[in-house]
């Protein structure tokens, strides 16, 4: 390994620049003097840090940089090494243009994040492709179905960043919340039996639920989460396969159990001994969720914490725990016959995106812009029955008397803002007249404003008839 440290910086040399590029310009500065050679491999970013006196992510960034420029390249487990001169150069960045067939590609109908707009945040995101370009060919083979080790193990800590722990031989990383959910109720359930669930819940368990014949139950719930009364009760009646929870900032509603609720669903579970899917879809984007119920049900819950609703549903990823009565091996299996494994190049960039920081940069900006946009709907929609949360990206409005929701769609139509009726979301066969107003997405707040003066002059039928 090359003894080599950045002769500009040492030497007290400063260009007024951002420092992660004075560390890019010391990189082609030596190489150029000779001090760096084809093939000479560079120290651990973290070993420059601590002699420039400078953050790792500085360190990291520069070398991203660096690579960017085509003066050096990275290799997983390999390390940093200078460019050999007849390897072909990186295509800069900035040479690169929207494809519009890309840009325009959406369904507003979906739940979204917020699509950060920060310079230089969508440039540190895009600043890690670097990193998975230079590791591009290894990363378009077949790898571990359950994720590799080193990417559990980055995935893992980030969890426990986030307050929640995970045994290494009960950890899988799966291509999306879905496929993980699938996957488990294929394990769990026979066609004909019964899955209980929240009387409202997220409209994929119900798409999966007819595909594989199975028959769900809805839960009466209160403001604190599912009734353990109604649990019992339900259960009594049942005898189902699983219960299936959606319990922090609940799609639709946005509700979240609370820690009392969530100690005494886990008994009622404990004592019928029924397994629990415990969906945490928001888990990344709520910065203060009760621990997860399948903290307490290490023997009976499968816990899914999806990366869509924090970072982008591009990326396909989940994190999911499995109880310690199932084996990770017929997981392993269900999961591999319908999706093979997830994504490494995804793995690769959200990989990047935890050791950089910039995850935890895009959380805080989802974070802080879902509350705006909470705010902006809380002033605008006054007089409107409507359920929020300060760090969820959608509403639950419930329509007045006499105001019907296909009504209140088909006014709606030609606009930007995501709505779907309670239909998707109810269990029973009589859906109230409500709707989920999605806040997130590319839709800008001007434009968020203007379709939610004109979404609560709907509800509250001004104008109809003119």
């Amino acid at each position: 390994m090359k003894q080599w440290s950045p002769t500009l910086l040492m030497s007290g040399l400063t260009s007024g620049k951002p420092r992660y590029l004075e560390i890019a310009e010391a990189i082609r500065t030596d190489i150029e003097a000779g001090i760096l050679k084809p093939g000479d491999r560079l120290p651990p970013q973290r070993g420059i840090a601590q002699e420039i006196g400078v953050d790792f992510s500085t360190v990291s960034r520069g070398y991203a940089e660096s690579v960017r420029r085509g003066d050096i390249e990275s290799f997983v487990g390999r390390g940093t090494f200078v460019r050999h001169p007849e390897t072909p150069g990186v295509l800069p960045v900035e040479a690169e243009q929207p494809d519009p067939r890309r840009v325009l590609e959406e369904d507003p109908m979906m739940n979204m994040p917020p699509e950060p707009d920060d310079p230089g945040l969508v440039a540190r995101m895009s600043q890690a492709l670097t990193h998975v370009s230079a590791n591009l060919v290894p990363l378009l083979r077949y790898q571990s179905v359950i994720g590799s080790a080193s990417d559990r193990d980055i995935a893992r800590n980030w969890m426990q960043t986030n307050g929640m722990t995970s045994e290494p031989e009960r950890f899988a990383i799966t291509p999306g919340a879905h496929a993980s959910i699938y996957a488990i109720l294929t394990l769990l359930t026979e066609p004909g039996q019964t899955v209980l669930c929240e009387t409202l819940t997220y409209p994929g368990i119900r798409s999966i639920a007819v595909r594989l014949g199975l028959k769900l139950v809805g839960v009466p719930s209160d403001a604190e989460g599912v009734k353990p009364d109604a649990l019992e009760r339900a259960i009594k009646e049942n005898w189902p396969a699983a219960l299936y929870l959606n319990p922090t900032l609940q799609n639709p509603t946005t509700a979240t159990v609370t820690a009392g609720r969530r100690a005494e669903l886990a008994e009622v579970l404990e004592r019928f001994d029924l397994q629990l899917i415990e969906d945490d879809a928001y888990r990344f984007v709520a910065s203060d969720a009760p621990q997860p119920l399948s903290h307490q049900l290490p023997d009976l819950a499968w816990h899914v914490a999806g990366i869509s609703k924090c970072f982008g549903a591009g990326l396909r990823l989940a994190y999911t725990t499995v109880p310690q009565r199932a084996e990770m091996g017929r997981f392993s299996q269900a999961l591999r016959s319908m999706n093979v494994m997830a994504s490494p190049i995804s793995l690769a960039l959200m990989g990047r995106w935890i050791e950089d920081g910039t995850a935890t940069e895009i959380q805080n900006f989802v974070r802080r812009a879902a509350a705006e946009r909470q705010a902006l709907a809380e002033e605008i929609l006054t007089g409107c029955f409507v359920k929020g949360a300060p760090e969820a990206f959608n509403l639950w409005v419930e329509l007045p008397r006499g105001t019907n929701r296909a009504e209140v769609m088909g006014r709606m139509a030609n606009r930007q803002i995501g709505i779907m009726p309670s239909d998707a979301f109810a269990v029973s066969d009589q859906p109230q007249e409500a709707l989920r107003v999605c806040l997130g997405g590319p839709i800008s707040l001007t434009q968020l404003r203007e379709d939610l003066i004109a979404l609560r002059d709907a509800i509250l039928r001004k104008d109809w008839l003119g």
